[in-house]
């Protein structure tokens, strides 16, 4: 079905002043302390442009009126556009969106084992999440281990491609990572000029914490400046561990960073379309892992949005889930992340379904759970009309004192749009249920559903020409990778 977005911005952790506290402290923070960008190019565009920097230390600095330029050039609407047009989106500072999971090593397969993803399981992930409603953009579910791992991105760019309708949020291994997917999506589309202006992918770049970018991420900035491919810029850090303790030093810290990025961008090709985006969390001080699903990880996310929103900017958010199973844990971690964030306006979900493991493994029982809670969670923030026809004086008077609204006319035909009909989740007593279902639970009865949806959908968009020569360009640029990662290694 085609996207549906959601405009919601119910939810404000932060006061005013507080947002203007916060800002203060980025503004220091980007002024006086800086951060490390490993690229000589980059360092020289910078300093071109009037921000002061020490090559020695490959630091840069940035003063508020840089930033202030380069926020303002920033667009706070534009299209991610798809294979297929019914699944654009359009981007607003309003409109709330998905994103599906992310590059796990490892699946949970359909049979309850376990194991290192490979190639059939790009493309079957790439298809269920296709044919999921509430999964707006594709991602790369799983980086299969089957295959050479220089390179890995082409390989993704290629085998996702032939199999969704939906825009592609891509990543990369530094700038020939652009070039080379420029180039396969050319193929897609015809010509660069169409690539240009309307891509149906766009770019992760990911930052480390504490305020460093290194000579891949700058690379791929540069590059997606050049070509105007839509940009992520996505740092995340660890609270306690590569950010400190606190949330809203957290906050600073990854805003800072990010921001960065954006100047970048904006000195490279004024307009570019970015958005911020983090997959920030805790850290477990137990046990020295990172902790996706906590209440201070969402309060952060949420607090980002609103910082976003003040500067003009499209967020991305979330953080995945830290259960190992798709079971209780599993679903209130999802829901713990999704209602508030989807309430404070975050533009996109990210990580949204699938994810187990602290995004170490993707489960197929779990992205069809998630599309439920998603679809529960977007009713929640659809909130309520008040108007006459729904305050129904009328009806109430036309039923009375001690009647029943069962058999009105207004019952019938308006309550699908009033109350929200669940896929997956049963409403039935025990016995309707036994009888019904035989007993079975919910990741049971989504096992059957992922298996369904794989047995009956696939997109086929490209012609077999297309295929042909995607996945020629394909293997062509990962050979590429894969020598210039050996004569890097020896």
């Amino acid at each position: 079905m085609p996207v549906r977005s959601l405009k919601c911005q119910w939810l404000k952790v932060l006061s005013t002043e507080q947002i203007s506290q916060v800002h203060q402290a980025v503004l220091k923070v980007l002024n006086e302390v800086g951060v490390r960008v490993e690229w000589q190019p980059a360092l020289e565009v910078f300093e071109a442009c009037g921000c002061p920097v020490d090559f020695s230390r490959q630091e840069v600095r940035i003063p508020e009126q840089i930033l202030n330029q380069a926020l303002e050039s920033t667009p706070s609407e534009f299209t991610l556009c798809a294979p297929e047009p019914e699944f654009d989106l359009h981007v607003t500072l309003d409109d709330v969106y998905t994103i599906a999971g992310s590059s796990a090593l490892y699946v949970l397969d359909l049979d309850g084992n376990r194991r290192p993803a490979v190639t059939q399981d790009l493309i079957d992930f790439t298809r269920l999440i296709d044919a999921l409603d509430q999964a707006h953009i594709m991602h790369a579910m799983v980086i299969p281990q089957d295959i050479p791992q220089p390179g890995f991105d082409r390989f993704l760019f290629n085998k996702i491609m032939q199999h969704t309708r939906k825009h592609y949020y891509s990543q990369g291994q530094g700038g020939s990572s652009v070039h080379d997917q420029v180039e396969m999506a050319i193929v897609l589309q015809g010509d660069n000029e169409r690539v240009r202006n309307h891509p149906h992918f766009s770019f992760v770049v990911c930052f480390n914490s504490p305020l460093h970018h290194t000579p891949e991420r700058v690379q791929e900035m540069m590059e997606l400046a050049k070509y105007n491919i839509p940009v992520w810029l996505e740092p995340t850090n660890m609270m306690g561990a590569t950010a400190p303790i606190s949330i809203a030093g957290a906050l600073v810290e990854h805003t800072a960073n990010a921001l960065v990025g954006l100047v970048l961008m904006q000195l490279l090709n004024p307009g570019h379309r970015c958005i911020i985006g983090v997959a920030s969390g805790g850290f477990n001080m137990r046990h020295g892992t990172y902790v996706a699903a906590s209440p201070e990880a969402v309060l952060l996310h949420c607090a980002t949005a609103q910082l976003m929103h003040t500067y003009g900017i499209p967020f991305e958010g979330g953080s995945g889930v830290d259960s190992c199973l798709p079971d209780a844990q599993a679903g209130y971690e999802r829901m713990l992340q999704v209602a508030p964030m989807m309430m404070a306006g975050v533009n996109f979900i990210h990580l949204a379904l699938g994810m187990l493991d602290q995004l170490i493994t993707s489960s197929y029982d779990l992205a069809v759970i998630d599309n439920e809670i998603l679809t529960a969670a977007f009713r929640l923030g659809q909130g309520f009309e008040v108007s006459p026809e729904t305050l129904a004086v009328e009806q109430i008077r036309q039923v009375g004192v001690g009647g029943n609204f069962l058999n009105q006319d207004y019952t019938l035909y308006h309550y699908r749009k009033h109350q929200w009909q669940p896929a997956l989740t049963t409403r039935l007593g025990w016995d309707e249920w036994q009888r019904l279902y035989s007993g079975k639970d919910m990741r049971q009865r989504a096992n059957e559903q992922a298996r369904k949806l794989l047995d009956t959908h696939h997109p086929q968009l490209l012609t077999r020409e297309q295929v042909i020569e995607l996945e020629r360009l394909a293997s062509h640029c990962q050979k590429m990778a894969v020598k210039r990662a050996a004569r890097a290694a020896g």
